[in-house]
């Protein structure tokens, strides 16, 4: 077991990998592959998650086949925008999705994108959901405010500050992982 390498998954609170979340959890990954990882970015425009409750939802192939991809992995990068103070209906739906039995006791990597001026609402909340769930969010965490200025053409960051702190984000929910796996 020491040996097989941390299965990590992406999960953005919009639908698009192009999003500023998508992009952000997709820079994420990118290190978490180079220190080793086997990553998956989770596409909600490709695998969508019904709304909970909605009818049918509870036997939805794509709820099916997320809940299993929960419980096959190690560690999560979530990254959300921030729409009136919280995380999107997006990301809360996402985290709907999931129960202790897939995350609990998991490690996590969170982020947040803002329009405006950086502040935590967005991660607090996350985290509090995540305890809920007995998931483990690590203490560095990453909100990028400004975010339509934030990436280049390339999709990476521009600030370097910014990709340093995510590097270390990423090494931490890596090194937490393997102590919990």
């Amino acid at each position: 077991m020491g040996d097989k390498p941390l299965k990590v998954i992406g999960l953005a609170g919009e639908y698009r990998s192009s999003s500023k979340s998508g992009m952000l959890v997709n820079l994420a990954l990118k290190i978490a592959k180079e220190q080793g990882a086997d990553v998956e970015f989770w596409d909600l425009a490709d695998r969508p998650l019904p709304l909970v409750g909605e009818e049918g939802c509870w036997t939805n192939p794509n709820v099916k086949a997320f809940q299993s991809l929960l419980e096959e992995s190690d560690a999560f990068f979530l990254s959300s925008p921030e729409y009136h103070g919280t995380m999107s209906g997006v990301m809360k739906n996402t985290m709907d999705w999931m129960y202790d039995k897939h995350v609990g006791g998991k490690v996590f990597g969170l982020m947040s994108t803002l329009g405006g001026v950086t502040n935590a609402n967005t991660l607090n909340h996350m985290r509090i959901s995540l305890r809920w769930l007995h998931g483990w969010p690590v203490p560095e965490q990453l909100a990028i405010g400004h975010v339509k200025e934030a990436f280049d053409e390339e999709g990476s960051l521009v600030d370097e500050e910014l990709h340093q702190r995510l590097s270390k984000l990423v090494s931490s929910v890596l090194s937490a992982a393997k102590k919990l796996r």
